[in-house]
């Protein structure tokens, strides 16, 4: 581990509010990369399983993954979802990773440039755009920095340090009441939210941090201008979990455990969204952690997948491991075309290839139930 991730979980005394920013960044990496921090809620996707072709009529040399994304072509239905930024280890994190996005085409946020807006100095992290030129990055920010000072300079700030193509808004009520110090006032957020989307240049997306996003938050969230969402559901890192990791209080250790578990299944919630929107860009992230679930998240609705923590370890270990695991990612998705006979991403989401397995099954099992969902 490197000797910049480690530090102390109580905040220095007399720390400044951005020391304590950036202290709290590099616990969050500590703890992701060597605590137990994920949820026992499964995802949902586990549910789900594919009709499989044994003579699909194609060549793997022929099978096209390719998609966009807010007008962006992509070379793949693969976001890196947003981390880390703020500290020596996270720079080096988000440089590899942006140099992965750049090389196979994927999209890519970073993690809450709130500790760069405060401490300008720590900026270096954030400033990816120069290695991966093509690629669509996101900003992100706080949504509930909008009621501490923040408002649409800040913002105009972290889209131009990224220089970004779209600005996430995380939501994340459950983190903030976990921690001890942490910034608890959502009060009015919508309306908010609805002045920065009729300003900025560019598209909002709304994303939770890991405990879903419902088809009735979405819709609210549509009302107030945002043009794409991150499910961001449950099933995946938790991050109450995280937060119990780096307690600094028995208040703070006790609910991080007693929440651990919470949020709607990301499977869920793309069926949810879905129900209310069939055209917003929909992005399902939230325990994804091979392409197999990736096809899963598409085939029920999502137009991109994200993952974090398997990106996040891979990036730590090394450039090589990082490739590694994006080219097999891309070869689990193009094996589930590959054995649903599907060339390509189009062909794949008008197909009837997703099944929803009954709940129970007998000696003699019925027919399966095919369940077609409309994008």
């Amino acid at each position: 581990m490197s000797e910049s991730l480690i530090a102390t979980k109580t905040p220095l005394a007399g720390a400044s509010l951005s020391d304590e920013t950036q202290t709290r960044k590099a616990d969050h990496l500590q703890v992701c990369l060597e605590d137990q921090v994920q949820s026992q809620i499964t995802t949902g996707l586990e549910q789900y399983r594919f009709d499989h072709d044994c003579l699909p009529e194609l060549d793997w040399a022929d099978l096209s993954i390719g998609t966009q994304f807010l007008n962006k072509a992509l070379s793949a239905p693969f976001l890196i979802s947003s981390m880390t930024g703020g500290t020596d280890l996270a720079k080096t994190i988000n440089f590899r990773l942006a140099e992965i996005a750049q090389t196979y085409g994927l999209a890519m946020g970073v993690g809450s440039q709130r500790v760069a807006i405060e401490r300008p100095d720590l900026s270096e992290s954030f400033k990816i755009r120069k290695l991966a030129p093509d690629a669509l990055l996101f900003a992100n920010i706080g949504a509930v920095q909008l009621n501490y000072s923040y408002g649409l300079d800040e913002c105009k700030k972290a889209i131009d340090l990224l220089e970004a193509d779209a600005l996430i808004l995380h939501l994340n009520p459950l983190q903030e009441a976990v921690q001890t110090r942490g910034d608890r006032n959502f009060k009015n957020l919508f309306d908010q939210i609805e002045i920065l989307c009729e300003n900025l240049s560019i598209p909002v997306i709304g994303k939770e941090v890991g405990n879903g996003i419902s088809g009735k938050m979405a819709q609210r969230l549509i009302n107030c201008g945002v043009r794409a969402i991150d499910v961001a559901g449950a099933g995946g890192t938790s991050w109450a979990k995280v937060e119990g990791g780096r307690a600094i209080d028995a208040r703070q250790k006790r609910l991080g455990e007693t929440f651990g578990n919470w949020g709607i299944p990301t499977a869920d919630c793309i069926l949810q969204v879905r129900q209310v929107s069939k055209t917003i860009p929909l992005i399902a992230s939230g325990g994804i952690r091979n392409g197999l679930e990736a096809a899963k998240c598409l085939a029920l609705g999502a137009d991109l997948v994200g993952l974090a923590l398997p990106f996040l370890k891979a990036a730590n270990e090394s450039e090589l491991a990082l490739q590694t695991l994006t080219e097999i990612l891309i070869d689990e998705l193009k094996t589930v075309l590959f054995c649903t006979g599907n060339r390509d991403l189009e062909s794949f989401l008008r197909s009837d290839a997703l099944i929803h397995p009954p709940a129970k099954r007998s000696l003699t099992p019925p027919p399966h139930q095919r369940h077609t969902y409309s994008l």
